[in-house]
């Protein structure tokens, strides 16, 4: 009798067919994308003092954004815990190890490219600090010019690590026939079975995109003459007549 009434209850809580399981949360995946963006953004206004103010507010969100990815990877659930991550690392000894000790063909080669996919994670976190620092003390006017050169040194290997694990996780996905790009967009991984991340907190994900335009809109105002050159805004409002026109 016992079995019988809790059937229809673990029916209703099993997750709809083709859906998946939920291994993202939404504030990750929010950070991941602003994380990227604004990298990117200030990647590419980098050059020249045309763009000098749109590149320093998003050097400002790019080094926040990561201040609060460390908090909520210290003080959030156990799913997004840097703890995690520090555990997949460590385990590149031992794989190391194993390929002097077997067979190429019986290495586990997925378990290495998880590593690294990881080592690159790692990479990135580690670079953000000098990048973030000696842009601010260039900012700031503190030291000479070969503190420029220590900056873009460090912008140039920030970009060659993100290359590194786009490649990695394209080259894994064309390997094994999975996206292991698609988590980071939609949260979920092909599978049936219960959500290792039972909270989407897409709330959180809500507030961390409010923030960083609100912070953005800020500096936009603050700024004397915007953080878009003239020029720019010109050809920016010429092209877009031109296409509604």
């Amino acid at each position: 009798m016992h079995t019988t009434s809790t059937l229809p209850r673990a029916i209703d809580a099993a997750p709809p067919a083709g859906r998946g399981r939920l291994v993202v949360d939404a504030p990750t995946r929010m950070f991941h994308w602003l994380f990227a963006l604004s990298f990117v953004g200030a990647f590419v206004t980098a050059d020249g003092e045309r763009w000098r103010a749109m590149h320093v507010t998003l050097g400002y969100l790019f080094a926040g954004l990561f201040v609060l990815r460390l908090l909520y990877g210290l003080l959030g659930p156990r799913q997004v815990r840097l703890s995690l991550l520090r555990h997949r690392v460590s385990g590149i000894r031992a794989w190391l190890r194993s390929l002097a000790q077997r067979p190429l063909l019986q290495v586990d080669w997925r378990h290495g490219e998880n590593l690294l996919i990881a080592l690159a994670v790692v990479a990135m976190m580690l670079a953000v600090v000098p990048l973030a620092l000696s842009g601010f003390a260039v900012y700031q006017e503190w030291t000479g010019d070969w503190l420029e050169e220590v900056h873009e040194f460090f912008g140039n290997a920030f970009l060659a690590v993100v290359l590194a694990h786009v490649v990695a996780l394209a080259g894994s996905s064309l390997l094994h026939r999975r996206n292991r790009m698609l988590p980071m967009i939609t949260g979920r991984i092909d599978g049936r079975g219960p959500d290792p991340v039972r909270r989407e907190r897409r709330w959180l994900a809500a507030l961390l995109l409010v923030a960083s335009i609100g912070f953005v809109g800020w500096q936009w105002a603050e700024a004397p003459n915007g953080l878009v050159p003239s020029s720019a805004r010109h050809a920016i409002s010429t092209t877009m007549s031109a296409a509604f026109s």
